[in-house]
């Protein structure tokens, strides 16, 4: 071990990683063995039983922490990281893995929004999260095509008890950017019938560090509203979720003579982007003995468009249309058995209503079956399962830019694992998953400047689908004061596909080819929690992950990180105040020397330090409000993320920000 890690190790084991809101649950994001979650397995099965690598966030963690976007929010978990394009727009990544390697559920569905650019990012209000799963490593068994490094499930606010209504106001506001947001929400259950309804507003000026000062360009306006009806009977239940979402952000154009030029406010000005996403969702589930079937459809409708030159005309204009259907079988348990069985995918019809164009149209069609199976077996909990999934696609010509085309792509996915559990608290867990992605449009047919990445890029109609092979091995031992978990993988990837700058210019702009080759990947996540005593949390987390083809390294691999905090609970039950803390936290982003030579760069090592507190307020036993302050970067250090993509124009990652949250219940659930 280096001395830069080992002092980061001796760090962070001093501070810690814990974001509890009432310690009288000490390892609230630990002892749930028994929390029902949703895998490949079964759909749903329980956290100590699935073999894989999951991580749960739960309502508290999402709102103890400052962010612009959902994947800003869920980015400190070990093993998680986040490709970003300016303060407003991340991409989740997942071991090394991101873009279409990374399956988002949210409202049940794959969300589908044109994932495969740098300046495209989750289309998702995070006020209408309650909580995350991450599933770490393949998951196509369950989710077919480019889950090959995991799944993100956004999973909504919990149908109010019958007879009750809430409502409520959340509002914060950021220094750096001059953030200012709010979400209003009511939701209710009559007892036959529940409900819900969220808005929420959030807008932006340039955000700043002590190198470029004011960043032009990387303002954006966000708003979503959400709406959600249905019927618990019986039989089962059946919802209907409606959503939209809509962002603007500007584009970052980078320096220009040596000088950041364009607009820093909050006014819509020359460049910018607007993002529409609708979003339609019918969700079913029906009793059938002691089992379940389930059955999903739903629409989406993304829409994104760039002005340049006009305000009321857009250059570049995207239209993606998809259609989504899944239907399974789920059985009770019996003997210790469960199975299920069902099939699921998606039609898309995507189309340029602009002149300006970097995909062509096109048309997509897939499918896939798949069953699970799940056994116990004394201390092992067995369990595995196969899926087979086929895609067309076809491509639109466009004059001289593209050429008709049509691909077709098969793929067989499986995964067999196995949880062994000796003594009461401690499980060891193994896995062996399949994994299967098939190229974007962007990899196959892109032909123009990509302005998220600042580069033209080149598409390749031959390419391949991507299949990988990851093995995992963990453990995780809890007590009473003490919680200790380490995960292993090692992935090997055939027909890795990424792009590679070719040395030429095009249209001023440096040419990347898409190109691909064998990569391996391997790395490790591992966390400490300790409790000496009630009111204090000690803890620390690492994540590495190593990405190579060959004797090359992979592009977009985060440096080795490893973080800590120290929280203290200063009263519990208290008249006025009550769920009080303060918490220190240390995060310690090592170098990364392995980079892909002619594409990246390397990025220097740095640290961040970030304080918050929190309260609720009390009225008569009622909380009448909850107040956070939370400031990160606190010593306002200059620094480059490696998965900054406005790395390569120069431009470096936000300095200090303090925020101020504010919740207060208007309607309090009896």
């Amino acid at each position: 071990m280096n001395k830069r890690l080992f002092a980061g190790v001796l760090c962070a084991l001093v501070c810690a990683m814990s974001n509890a809101q009432d310690s009288t649950d000490v390892f609230s994001r630990h002892l749930r063995l028994n929390e029902s979650i949703v895998t490949w397995l079964t759909g749903e099965s329980k956290l100590g039983e699935t073999s894989t690598a999951v991580s749960l966030l739960d309502f508290n963690e999402l709102r103890s922490v400052a962010s612009g976007n959902i994947i800003d929010a869920i980015s400190r978990e070990p093993g998680v990281s986040q490709v970003t394009t300016g303060s407003g727009i991340s991409k989740p990544v997942i071991r090394g893995l991101g873009y279409n390697r990374v399956v988002v559920i949210s409202d049940g569905i794959r969300q589908e929004g044109q994932q495969w650019g740098d300046e495209h990012g989750i289309e998702v209000d995070a006020n209408g999260v309650h909580n995350v799963e991450i599933i770490k490593g393949p998951a196509s068994l369950m989710y077919g095509s480019d889950a090959l490094a995991g799944v993100i499930i956004f999973h909504p606010d919990p149908n109010m008890a019958p007879g009750s209504f809430a409502a409520g106001l959340s509002s914060e506001y950021q220094s750096n950017s001059g953030l200012a947001a709010y979400s209003l929400y009511h939701a209710g259950n009559s007892g036959k019938v529940f409900w819900d309804a969220r808005f929420s507003d959030k807008y932006a000026h340039a955000y700043r560090n002590g190198a470029d000062g004011l960043v032009p360009g990387s303002q954006f306006r966000e708003r979503a509203l959400t709406g959600k009806v249905g019927t618990n009977r019986k039989w089962g239940f059946s919802r209907v979720t409606l959503g939209y979402y809509h962002l603007t952000p500007g584009m970052i154009e980078g320096f220009e003579d040596g000088v950041l030029a364009g607009p820093t406010g909050y006014g819509l000005e020359l460049p910018f982007q607007h993002v529409h996403h609708y979003k339609a969702a019918w969700d079913n589930s029906f009793r059938v003995g002691e089992g379940r079937i389930k059955a999903l459809v739903g629409f989406q409708q993304n829409r994104r468009q760039e002005y340049e030159e006009e305000l009321d005309e857009a250059e570049l204009d995207f239209k993606l249309n998809t259609f989504n259907y899944d239907l399974k079988y789920i059985s009770g348990e019996s003997a210790g058995w469960k199975y299920s069985v069902g099939l699921g995918g998606m039609y898309q019809a995507s189309g340029n209503l602009g002149e300006e164009v970097l995909i062509p149209a096109y048309n997509l069609f897939d499918a896939g079956v798949f069953t699970t199976v799940s056994k116990q077996l004394g201390l092992f909990h067995l369990s595995g399962g196969l899926r087979g999934d086929v895609r067309h696609l076809h491509s639109f010509s466009l004059e001289d830019k593209f050429k008709d085309f049509t691909r077709d792509f098969q793929g067989i996915t499986g995964s067999l694992g196995a949880v062994f559990a000796p003594v009461k608290n401690l499980n060891i867990r193994a896995n062996i998953a399949r994994g299967f992605r098939t190229p974007n449009l962007s990899e196959l047919a892109s032909n123009g400047v990509h302005e998220g990445t600042v580069r033209y890029e080149v598409g390749n109609n031959d390419l391949n689908p991507e299949f990988s092979l990851q093995g995992d091995l963990g453990m995780d031992w809890t007590t009473e004061h003490f919680f200790f978990n380490v995960a292993l993988f090692r992935n090997k990837i055939d027909n890795y596909i990424f792009a590679e700058k070719t040395g030429e210019v095009a249209e001023d702009h440096d040419v990347y080819a898409y190109t691909s080759g064998e990569a391996l990947l391997r790395g490790l996540e591992a966390s400490v929690d300790f409790h000496p005593v009630h009111s204090l949390h000690i803890g620390t987390s690492y994540s590495f992950v190593r990405g190579t083809s060959g004797d090359g390294d992979l592009p977009l691999i985060p440096a080795p990180r490893i973080s800590g905090e120290l929280k203290w609970e200063i009263t519990h039950d208290g008249k006025v105040l009550n769920n009080n803390y303060v918490s220190l936290r240390i995060d310690r982003h090592f170098s990364q020397d392995h980079f892909l030579l002619g594409t990246e760069t390397a990025t220097e090592g740095y640290t961040l330090v970030g304080v918050s507190a929190s309260t609720e307020v009390l009225r008569k036993g009622k909380r009448i409000a909850t107040v956070s302050l939370i400031a990160d970067n606190l010593t306002d250090v200059v620094y480059f993320d490696h998965l900054n993509r406005l790395k390569y124009v120069g431009i470096h990652n936000p300095g200090r920000n303090v925020t101020l949250k504010l919740e207060v219940p208007l309607i309090t659930p009896r």
